[in-house]
């Protein structure tokens, strides 16, 4: 079995912290029980040399992490129904649900967007993402909606995940947020990593976060207490709009994570978030693709009773 290497050089903020602590906080960091067990049996290198949980950095320490690739799993094929948005040999774009799960973890194999990708597809997904992703080259929330595209070859996925690298994919968002946005539009320049206490968040003051951009435009203002904005992403990051939207004060409606102290008067099923337009240099062809997803009803429904808002 061949392992996956994730290398880190420490940084002048991460001087005197414990191993287990830095490597948590990196933006796609291991969690502390798994590197636990990495650092017992011997996966954890530092500057070539194995270390207990508790060693202590020092800037400029080579940090290598080998971490097994994941056992098999008994996957389940589902007979889950599909918003297909487009599909040919290569590739599938998909209208993924609110609520639904992109992608099985241990303990948790079933009813996810994988699932019912692997029924309708068969084999023909791309191995690049290992047994629990097949196919799955990038991912959007649980609980927000829209497009995805789904890979049926390495090749495809290859080619896919290096213009996702370089921010040449097309990716607007629609959302809303709470609050008067004053401005038409405007850009958020803040980094996004790991939030430094609680490991569900993501944070702009992590020290460790990464180069994030989100560009924004207000569509709709509604009484001053919500606005309808469209959003284009330059990178992706993890939670990145709802992290850069709560950032200048202006949570997501419905975002249980980022918005704990605004409620959710609508009772909405998750965050006011949708990934209506993905596109692309489709990896076959060299054409653009371009696809736009349709709203769901609780999207929908939100806007028009926010047309009531006083």
């Amino acid at each position: 079995m061949t392992n996956r290497k994730k290398t880190v050089v420490i940084s002048q903020d991460q001087n005197q912290m414990r191993i287990d602590k830095a490597l948590c906080l990196e933006e796609d960091g291991i969690s502390r029980s798994r590197l636990q067990k990495l650092l017992k049996e011997g996966n954890v290198l530092v500057n070539q040399k194995p270390v207990k949980p508790s060693f202590r950095l020092q800037t400029g320490d080579t940090v290598c992490v080998y971490i097994p690739e994941s056992q098999p799993v008994s996957m389940i094929a589902e007979s889950i129904p599909l918003d297909i948005l487009y599909e040919d040999e290569f590739l599938l774009i998909v209208n993924k649900p609110q609520g639904m799960v992109v992608h099985p973890a241990p303990g948790h194999t079933e009813h996810t967007l994988v699932n019912a990708v692997m029924a309708h597809c068969g084999t023909s997904l791309s191995g690049i993402n290992g047994e629990l992703r097949p196919g799955i080259v990038h991912r959007i929330d649980k609980d927000t909606s829209g497009a995805l595209v789904i890979c049926k070859d390495d090749r495809t996925h290859q080619n896919l995940a290096e213009q996702l690298k370089e921010h040449t994919i097309h990716r607007l968002y629609h959302a809303v947020v709470h609050g008067n946005i004053k401005e038409d539009q405007g850009s958020i320049n803040a980094q996004v990593g790991r939030h430094p206490t609680d490991r569900k968040r993501m944070s702009v003051h992590s020290k460790n976060g990464r180069h994030a951009v989100t560009h924004y435009q207000v569509i709709q203002r509604y009484h001053g207490r919500f606005t309808h904005i469209q959003c284009r992403l330059e990178t992706g990051r993890t939670h990145q709009i709802r992290v850069h939207m709560a950032s200048i004060g202006h949570p997501l409606a419905g975002d249980p994570l980022y918005n704990k102290n605004g409620g959710n008067p609508y009772h909405l099923p998750g965050q006011a978030l949708h990934a209506r337009i993905l596109g692309f240099q489709h990896p076959a062809t060299g054409k653009y693709l371009e696809v736009s997803a349709p709203f769901p009803e609780s999207f929908l429904g939100l806007l028009e009773r926010l047309k009531t808002v006083k």
